[in-house]
């Protein structure tokens, strides 16, 4: 059996793990015996698509994510955005579970309005200070420095009036979408 099967029954039982069904469960909603489904899962019978395609549309997936990915380009070839003053170079591919920018902040006299969204941030200063307004509380983060909190917290980030700062930040999905993807208010 090929590489690429070999990891379609545990791709499979991680599945079904995650929405919660057990084996009994599955089968009987994809119209097959416990023992076949077990058997795919453990790699004991070989995937076929008339076996595959009422498992995935039960699980709500493509048969493509019981697939492991091509290997591909590895190089990260995004588009640097520009918005607000503030420049965003992305620093891994979009399909990354976890998503990490390289912002530069202009320099501004005060913070910005704070904000609550899901998600959790991690940041590192590159460059330059940092103004991290969180949750009432002012801290300036100096070059070398790091810091980490959870985005349902009220929350700013700028560079401070002395100068431009650059800032390597990382995110969950949601906070992602937050701070890189949504238009910011005025």
């Amino acid at each position: 059996m090929s590489t690429a099967l070999t990891q379609v029954g545990p791709r499979l039982r991680a599945a079904r793990r995650d929405r919660g069904l057990t084996l009994d469960e599955l089968a009987g909603r994809s119209g097959m015996s416990t023992s076949t489904l077990s058997r795919l899962e453990s790699g004991k019978r070989q995937p076929s698509l008339a076996l595959l395609l009422p498992l995935t549309q039960q699980l709500g997936i493509r048969i493509d994510d019981l697939l492991p990915d091509a290997a591909g380009d590895p190089r990260v070839r995004r588009a640097v955005e520009r918005r607000d003053g503030l420049i965003i170079a992305p620093l891994t591919l979009d399909r990354s579970p976890v998503q990490a920018y390289k912002i530069t902040y202009p320099a501004v006299e005060t913070a910005p309005e704070g904000r609550v969204h899901d998600g959790y941030e991690w940041l590192f200063v590159l460059s330059g200070r940092i103004r991290l307004s969180l949750d009432g509380h002012e801290h300036i983060i100096e070059q070398g420095e790091a810091a980490e909190f959870d985005t349902q917290l009220p929350h700013s980030i700028s560079a401070t009036a002395e100068g431009p700062a650059e800032v390597l930040s990382i995110f969950s999905a949601a906070g992602e979408r937050m701070h890189t993807l949504a238009p910011r208010q005025p």
